[in-house]
């Protein structure tokens, strides 16, 4: 009984993710090896920001090669379900960032990423993608619970979960990857029944 209301819940659900997203101005769209050049740029002009706590956070790892290899990855990835990347977009269609749903913790789970330019932060941006990118994987079939990752060190990520509903369930020692983390990893978790059973939505501001 409870496989079959599992089986008419999922139905409703996608198969694969969609191309571009909407939340609050800010937009999430599919990126593609087109979009090397402004994700280099991006990455390159915020490399200070981003070097503590992005391993791919150096000069090479932000070039313009570099990127356009990396995203003629991606497309396989999208059209098998294993992985979504997208940029994040201001209305006027400026990269200021990226983001992604990440199949790495599991069955009926998905992780969400994000960065954004160093000019861009402090505006709600990674809030908002992060909520976005929610709604997005728990419309995706067999998807039960989402989680975000980050070092305890990083404090303006680690600001972001919270606003959304997510719980800090547990720290996890790793082998720091990059040189401003600390070696220990938050898990913040939230279930498909908390999300459905959240409260209206506030307009967040902050991260």
């Amino acid at each position: 009984m409870r496989r079959r209301a599992r089986r008419i819940e999922d139905s409703g659900r996608g198969l694969i993710a969609p191309e571009e997203v909407e939340r609050d101005g800010v937009i999430l769209r599919r990126l593609t090896a087109d979009d090397a050049p402004a994700v280099s740029r991006a990455a390159t002009e915020s490399l200070e920001h981003l070097g503590p706590w992005m391993p791919w956070a150096t000069p090479e790892g932000t070039s313009l090669e570099t990127q356009r290899e990396r995203l003629l990855g991606p497309a396989t990835l999208w059209n098998s379900g294993s992985g979504y990347e997208y940029g994040i977009f201001l209305p006027d269609r400026t990269l200021v960032g990226g983001c992604g749903l990440h199949r790495r913790i599991g069955p009926s789970a998905l992780e969400i990423g994000y960065w954004v330019h160093v000019d861009h932060t402090r505006r709600g941006i990674a809030t908002e993608c992060a909520g976005a990118l929610t709604a997005v994987g728990f419309g995706l079939r067999g998807i039960e619970r989402m989680e975000i990752h980050c070092d305890e060190a990083n404090v303006a990520s680690a600001s972001v979960p919270p606003k959304l509903g997510y719980r800090l369930t547990g720290r996890v020692d790793h082998e720091p990857e990059a040189p401003g983390e600390v070696g220990s990893r938050l898990i913040w978790v939230l279930y498909r029944r908390e999300w459905e059973a959240r409260p209206p939505r506030a307009t967040p501001s902050g991260a």
